[in-house]
């Protein structure tokens, strides 16, 4: 995302300028009270991503999005009976562009047990959504909001009890285009860590019940991107060629654990802090809150497997908190030569010794 900056004009002639100004909004956009496009949103499932926007206009985004639960894989040989927006773990992801009006329609399938609601932090207005969308199961809510501010924002359900539904699996991501777009890139990518809590041991088969005695201890049996265990691993792994550029939309779920996001073997160019329109450079690992997002991006120099993890180490080999890039193409020694020698060397003092 790019930062805007507003020149100063000059003013000698000021009413002479304002009608010139005028005239060229007029050209270039849609006249003021008229009505606005009306554009259908493209919803994806993790780990993709809907196409940048290219218009240069605002427009009316129609957004449906249904609440589907479900029994799916959390490892191997574990179900959990998730609670979802769009029938995956993390929710579909949403792209508006900022000054867009979005009417947002909100559905709970006729099979839900429970009511849901959203919350996206992307709304201005009470309960970011949650107030407006109280809904049953087999009822569709509707509410309308203006997209004022760019940024990847986190939704989730906001129903009591909160944290449950959230732990269940209802978040997800939401990005507000900037009005002049974002710098192309070759490859985007939807990644969200979310942390769940189980009766039974980490590995217990079977269909897993939430723990609610440990998610309030903050103590997860499983640390995942996007929903499970392997998401993002073998023929789930993400891929790239050598060479392209990489964004990654990064966000994390909670509900309790902050998330300290490291993909090794690469350095990310760019890390637009907590989803924010700042960036910070050459970043190794970044810190994701609760209820936060950062976007990545980097180039992918050489060929390799590039492991996704959460760098609170024993959460990536030891709960699932782990995914691989994979990235196809030409070997380039002058980066990266891999291993060289495997010789014997002379014994001697350690290094260290007195």
């Amino acid at each position: 995302m790019k930062t805007r900056h507003h020149p100063l004009l000059a003013c000698a002639l000021a009413g002479a300028i304002a009608a010139t100004l005028a005239g060229h909004a007029g050209a270039a956009g849609p006249a003021a009270g008229a009505p606005l496009e009306t554009i259908q949103a493209v919803l994806t499932a993790p780990p993709h991503v809907p196409a940048p926007i290219t218009r240069k206009t605002p427009a009316k985004v129609v957004v449906d999005l249904e609440m589907v639960e479900k029994d799916m894989p959390l490892a191997d040989g574990v179900t959990y009976n998730f609670w979802t927006f769009g029938g995956t773990v993390p929710g579909s992801f949403i792209r508006v562009r900022e000054g867009d009006t979005v009417e947002f329609k909100l559905k709970n399938h006729h099979s839900s047990h429970m009511s849901h609601n959203i919350d996206l932090h992307a709304v201005t207005g009470q309960g970011g959504g949650a107030e407006a969308t109280f809904t049953l199961p087999g009822k569709e809510t509707q509410f309308t909001f203006k997209a004022l501010n760019p940024g990847l924002y986190v939704y989730h359900c906001a129903m009591a009890p909160v944290a449950m539904h959230v732990a269940n699996g209802m978040y997800g991501l939401i990005l507000v285009e900037p009005e002049e777009g974002l710098e192309p890139v070759d490859q985007e990518f939807y990644v969200m860590q979310g942390d769940f809590y189980t009766e039974g041991a980490h590995g217990e088969p079977g269909l897993q019940p939430f723990s609610l005695e440990k998610g309030i201890a903050e103590h997860p049996d499983y640390v995942v991107f996007n929903g499970s265990v392997g998401a993002l691993t073998g023929d789930n792994a993400l891929t790239a060629k050598a060479g392209e550029k990489i964004r990654m939309f990064v966000g994390n779920g909670g509900p309790n654990l902050v998330s300290s996001f490291h993909v090794i073997g690469e350095i990310f160019d760019k890390v637009y802090v907590e989803g924010g329109t700042k960036y910070q450079e050459n970043v190794q690992t970044t810190l994701i809150p609760a209820g936060g997002s950062a976007v990545v991006e980097f180039k992918a120099d050489v060929p390799g497997n590039f492991v996704l993890v959460d760098h609170s180490i024993f959460r990536a080999f030891h709960k699932g908190a782990l995914g691989i890039l994979k990235v196809d193409g030409e070997k380039n020694p002058a980066i990266y030569t891999g291993q060289q020698h495997d010789i014997e060397y002379p014994e001697g003092t350690p290094q260290g010794s007195k």
